[in-house]
């Protein structure tokens, strides 16, 4: 019983010393002179300009997310598709179809959730913004009034003379 598994062993062992030795043999062979353009960090070889860290915003990992899903919908209906023709000639060809259109309205529901709360607005306008359309859902509020941080002073005084 044993015997059976020594195929496995033999070629586990192989793997390690393979990664054993690919480690030690790189360690020695490899120049080891560090200077401090070499310690930077790498940009597409270009010089790094800014912290290395900062927030992304967040509607990146919800687009990324939705994506995902999807995806990951696709990999559980292949195999239900794949022998779809099969269960039909068993007599259970309704039952699957109910069962797929079920996941799939399931997932539907999810992105009309999000598409409805506004999560799929790659950019949201401030509420009362006079550069795009109103959006009531946003959660964010200008510092200063829009108006006057996009007018400067000069021109609200030729605004105000011209109302009148």
């Amino acid at each position: 019983m044993l015997m059976a598994y020594a195929s496995v062993a033999a070629f586990f062992l192989v793997a390690i010393g393979f990664i054993v030795g690919s480690m030690v043999f790189g360690k020695l062979l490899r120049p080891n002179n560090m200077y401090p353009e070499k310690l930077e960090t790498y940009e597409c070889g270009e010089a790094p300009v800014g912290p290395a860290w900062f927030n992304f915003n967040p509607r990146f990992y919800i687009v990324a997310l939705i994506y995902i899903i999807f995806d990951v919908e696709i990999a559980f209906i292949y195999p239900v598709a794949a022998v779809f023709k099969r269960w039909v000639d068993q007599g259970s060809g309704i039952f699957a179809l109910v069962e797929v259109l079920l996941f799939v309205g399931i997932l539907m529901l999810g992105l009309v959730y999000v598409w409805a709360k506004g999560d799929l607005e790659w950019i949201r306008s401030i509420k009362g913004d006079p550069r795009g359309v109103q959006n009531t859902q946003s959660r964010t509020k200008p510092a200063v009034p829009i108006v006057s941080a996009l007018v400067p002073e000069a021109a609200k005084g030729a605004l105000a003379q011209g109302a009148e």
